[in-house]
């Protein structure tokens, strides 16, 4: 019974740390968390570095942008310096505004003012447009150096394989579709607005007030009327 008790401890035992095994990597990689995938939408990616390179301090970090992506705009961190390196586009385009564009934002350079040691954690941010692209996968290849060697996070998974099998896949965000309005939403929008009818009630509130301005005035002409007529008498009377 003991020997029973003991060899399930150890099956469960093995199991746990054959599940956190598996988890693990997953876990460990530098990745990138949208905070929305919505096509056409403008995003905050945040990408997370866990730990160093084989336990040496990480000195820097240098995020490539999708070539979807034209421009961006980092964050800035009080630990690093960050720099925005730029490359010409084979044909220049023009932005939403009109504006023509010739160069767009190609990679992201942090660089640590003191290096982040293997047990800490630290987060970057760029703010981004998404391409008008539902279903698309952006991948950010991303080459974190260290005091010693460094680890390429550039690994691009093959259709249908699950990018936590690669020992170092590169940080990828997937397009969604974007959110359209309710059914219940548009045409309210769609509809004319209405206009109220006047009622027969409000009718007759401006009939009454008018046949009342009209007996006034009816009855201070017929006042005005007498006194004219009262007065000629007396002046009469005098002559």
């Amino acid at each position: 019974m003991h020997t029973s008790r003991t060899t399930a401890r150890l099956l469960t035992a093995g199991l746990f740390a054959g599940a956190l095994a598996l988890a693990a990597p997953a876990a460990a990689h530098v990745s990138v968390s949208p905070s929305t995938t919505e096509a056409g939408g403008y995003a905050i990616l945040t990408f997370s570095v866990p730990h160093g390179c084989d336990g040496s301090a990480t000195t820097k970090l240098a995020i490539d942008v999708p070539e979807q992506i034209i421009s961006v705009t980092p964050t800035r961190n009080p630990l690093w310096d960050v720099v925005v390196e730029s490359e010409k586009l084979d044909e220049p385009i023009t932005d939403a505004h009109g504006n023509t564009v010739t160069e767009r934002d190609a990679t992201v350079v942090y660089t640590a003012k003191d290096p982040l040691p293997d047990g800490y954690r630290d987060a970057f941010e760029l703010s981004v447009q998404l391409p008008d692209d539902p279903g698309a996968t952006l991948l950010f290849p991303t080459v974190q150096t260290c005091e010693k060697g460094e680890s390429a996070w550039i690994e691009v998974p093959e259709e249908g394989q699950d990018p936590d099998e690669l020992e170092l896949p590169a940080p990828s965000v997937t397009i969604s579709a974007a959110e359209s309005a309710s059914a219940e939403e548009t045409a309210a929008a769609e509809a004319p607005a209405s206009v109220e009818e006047p009622t027969e009630q409000a009718d007759d509130s401006e009939g009454g007030f008018a046949t009342t301005m009209a007996l006034l005035a009816f009855l201070t002409g017929a006042v005005g009327l007498v006194a004219g007529t009262a007065a000629l008498a007396q002046v009469r009377r005098r002559d």
